[in-house]
């Protein structure tokens, strides 16, 4: 996989990659992360990528020339599945929705900021367009840095035990069950007996259990239940 990432705050983006799971799947060759700093493209001498809003109003948005032509200038050199606008009115990223986007081959992921991009580019080069949350950011760079873990981890070779991906919150509808590690007994508080068994099926019967209970009484909204 490779992600593109138009933004006019690279900066931003320095840190989430560069660590943990996300910088071993660089290293490993198995996804390519690049960041694009708008400004480059910008056409104008002081390298401007925001003007007013035409109609008046608070806030600045960000021109149609520069994304316009970093787009073209990326899609020379490969095709893209999808060109991801971060946005607050997108549609609501969930984790099926991360699971049709890790299957694709190259992506750009572009970065909202002020009051957003001219509608225009929306309309003429936009396929996706996602918000990870009903709430406001700054602007679209942790957006795209959280998509692009959600991605990236799925990819097969990421993560050191490809299982559990499949065990996570949300890959089956449900909240994710209790986990517990050593010491078996913490200042008298001690892990369920069920899971000190050796016995598989039943350990497994206890997880989807409580994973079960834990998603009706905290996520009531994600089980499809008459």
């Amino acid at each position: 996989m490779r992600l593109d990432i138009i933004t006019c705050l690279p900066k931003i983006l320095e840190s989430p990659f560069d660590q943990s799971i996300l910088k071993r799947a660089q290293q490993k060759g198995l996804v390519e992360v690049h960041v694009h700093d708008l400004r480059d493209y910008s056409p104008f001498k002081h390298r401007q990528v925001d003007d007013y809003a035409y109609g008046g109003g608070a806030g600045m948005v960000l021109m149609t020339e520069p994304i316009a032509r970093c787009i073209r200038h990326l899609s020379e050199a490969r095709n893209y599945d999808a060109v991801v606008y971060m946005t607050p009115d997108g549609k609501r990223f969930d984790q099926p929705m991360a699971n049709q986007l890790s299957l694709l081959k190259n992506i750009i992921l572009l970065c909202g900021h002020y009051k957003g991009v001219d509608e225009r580019i929306r309309e003429k080069f936009v396929t996706h367009e996602i918000s990870i949350g009903d709430y406001v950011l700054s602007g679209g760079e942790l957006a795209a840095a959280v998509v692009a873990d959600a991605l990236i981890r799925l990819l097969p070779g990421v993560l050191s035990d490809e299982t559990s991906a499949l065990t996570d919150s949300f890959q089956d509808g449900l909240l994710a069950p209790p986990v517990y590690t050593r010491p078996a007994d913490f200042e008298g508080m001690r892990v369920p007996d069920i899971l000190l068994s050796g016995h598989e099926a039943a350990i497994e019967q206890w997880r989807y259990d409580q994973a079960l209970a834990r998603t009706r009484e905290r996520r009531p909204d994600l089980l499809k239940e008459d």
